[in-house]
């Protein structure tokens, strides 16, 4: 039984280390999409500026 209980100790340390390094790699994750979605909202402001500071052309044959 004392065999068993250290072998169920070393697997609980185990576990333990790997959530850990998971908790670690999902926030990196997280942290990395709230980059590219921030990225992304920029960008999308940028070409709605440039975009309505186009001119807008002129059609042959208008009323002018």
């Amino acid at each position: 039984m004392v065999e068993r209980l250290e072998e169920l100790r070393q697997e609980l340390s185990k576990g333990q280390k790997r959530l850990e390094m998971l908790d670690r790699e999902r926030q990196e994750v997280r942290d990395t999409l709230l980059r590219i979605s921030g990225a992304i909202q920029v960008l999308e402001e940028l070409l709605r500026q440039k975009k309505e500071m186009e001119p807008v052309p002129v059609l042959e044959g208008s009323v002018r």
